[in-house]
């Protein structure tokens, strides 16, 4: 088994880290997509799409998409839950963590691929796109702020998958400058939580 990945994108990212709380260790190969390492043939052959993450399997065939690889890993070792645990809290944590898929990551990605010098020639920007992402973003997370006001972690009293992929979505905001208010201090108190944990840190 093989993980394909790179460090500095934040769909990778999601993955080491949900990897580092469960303590599974597997052999990773970094690419340099800033040279177009994903779109190789032989990578492309693994995945289509030309995306990272992708996982090797041991029998030689490829899962991508990093919530598909979280979740087969989450089958094969359930501990710690990442998930949730029972019917309900299951269904809580996978609506809480597509919001935070659909409502901050998507968000600050859309906002830092559509307004970033970095993307200048590589992909087709909509400058106001990227703006209306921000806008958004912002507002999502004044509500989010609210919503920590009496719970620790963003899907209940657990850290689950949701934190993981809010955390990567404001970490990566810091590049197009979307950035905790000053006077969200429940969602700071989050943010600095979750950075403190050794997967993340």
């Amino acid at each position: 088994m093989k993980l394909y990945t790179t460090a500095v994108a934040p769909n990778p990212r999601r993955v080491s880290i949900f990897l580092a709380e469960k303590g599974i260790e597997i052999p990773v190969e970094e690419l340099d997509l800033g040279n177009l390492e994903n779109l190789a043939p032989e990578f492309v052959a693994k995945n289509p799409m030309g995306r990272v993450p992708v996982l090797e399997m041991d029998d030689g065939t490829y899962l991508a998409e990093s919530m598909a690889i979280c979740r087969y890993f989450e089958e094969i070792q359930p501990e710690p839950p990442l998930f949730g645990v029972g019917a309900q809290d299951k269904a809580e944590v996978e609506m809480w963590n597509r919001r935070m898929e659909f409502e901050v990551l998507g968000m600050i990605s859309q906002c830092f691929r559509n307004t970033h010098p970095y993307w200048k020639d590589k992909i087709p920007q909509v400058p106001e796109h990227g703006e209306l992402c921000r806008t958004t973003v912002l507002k999502r997370m004044e509500w989010l702020d609210s919503e920590l006001a009496d719970r620790e972690f963003i899907a209940g009293d657990r850290f689950s998958v949701a934190d993981i992929t809010a955390h990567t979505g404001f970490a990566l905001g810091r590049i197009p400058k979307i950035r905790i208010g000053e006077d969200q201090k429940n969602l700071q108190r989050w943010y600095d939580d979750v950075a403190a944990r050794p997967s993340v840190s």
